[in-house]
């Protein structure tokens, strides 16, 4: 048995906090109180094959008892056990086709004490539970999301990761993709994604884009077209209107629901990968606040925006 949640006693094994949009982890974003229950959920591994894992709601505390707070829903059950929620939830999505090619989004739920499977509560922290889902189990399968009100996790298999590129498969797409030495259609200079280690710093051959139209640039300080909105730039190919932004190719092997070339960038954080895993995470609602849902992208958590939440790139090859 592993435990999840916010606090930081010996019985939790895996200690999350909140998440912050944009990965803008500094002072200034701080969480002032964390929606993440103390103990949030617990999840169950069978130790022989097919190693199938459960999930349940809230967890042990150090005097072996089921940690609820005080505003938590609680109820007994026709054949007498206690059953319960944590104070805002633990809610799981199974996509629909498992998590591959195909993968479609699946229903949220929300999931027990006692591992039974409820309809969404009209709000998260509502005192009135939703519908029991009879039909439904709490067995995670690859690809599941978990909801723990303030953090998103994805569940992986390990047979599924098996079938997943890996680091190394992310780095010859960026080298490869680098070695076809893309150009700025207008300053003509040679373009290049940085190493996935220095993510953080924009590099001088480090490729932009604009995001209403998707051709990619070197950087270049013109085409304002508002005082007021510093980043809608004008793209001097087609003339369209939108944010203009540097790339990062996505390196987080475990969100790819394919291997194929980065292609597809995620609006409005730049952030690139294949196009069926952007397709895939534009259209996975995930949880925000206390009853909204909204597409993000998988690898800094910010919202999603515009028609398709992300766009094609067209890059220009060199001219010699």
């Amino acid at each position: 048995m592993f435990q999840v949640g916010r606090s930081t006693e010996s019985p939790i094994d895996f200690v999350v906090t909140d998440t912050i949009s944009g990965s803008q982890n500094n002072d200034e974003t701080q969480i002032t109180q964390s929606t993440i229950s103390r103990f949030a959920c617990r999840i169950v591994c069978d130790r022989n094959e097919p190693y199938t894992a459960w999930i349940f709601a809230a967890g042990f505390d150090s005097s072996k008892n089921i940690f609820l707070g005080e505003k938590a829903a609680k109820w007994k059950n026709p054949d007498g056990h206690m059953d319960g929620l944590t104070t805002n939830g633990v809610l799981v999505m199974h996509p629909r086709g498992g998590f591959t090619e195909e993968s479609q989004p699946g229903v949220w739920r929300e999931i027990s004490v006692c591992g039974d499977v409820y309809t969404l509560r009209e709000t998260r922290s509502a005192q009135q539970r939703g519908k029991l889902v009879e039909s439904e189990t709490n067995v995670l399968q690859d690809g599941s999301l978990i909801d723990l009100c303030g953090a998103t996790l994805l569940w992986r298999t390990a047979d599924g990761l098996f079938h997943t590129p890996t680091q190394k498969h992310i780095e010859a797409l960026r080298q490869e993709i680098n070695a076809a030495r893309p150009q700025c259609p207008v300053g003509l200079n040679t373009l290049a994604f940085p190493s996935i280690h220095r993510k953080e710093v924009v590099e001088e051959k480090q490729p932009w884009a604009y995001l209403s139209c998707g051709h990619v640039h070197g950087y270049h300080n013109w085409g304002h077209r508002s005082d007021t909105e510093a980043n809608e730039r004008e793209c001097p190919m087609c003339r369209t209107v939108g944010p203009y932004v540097p790339l990062w190719l996505g390196c987080e092997a475990g969100f790819y629901v394919d291997a194929g070339p980065p292609t597809h960038a995620f609006t409005p954080c730049g952030h690139v990968c294949s196009e069926k895993s952007a397709k895939y995470w534009s259209q996975i609602p995930l949880p925000h606040g206390t009853h909204a849902f909204h597409a993000a992208c998988p690898f800094c958590a910010t919202q999603l925006v515009g028609e398709q939440n992300c766009i094609k790139l067209i890059f220009q090859g060199p001219v010699d």
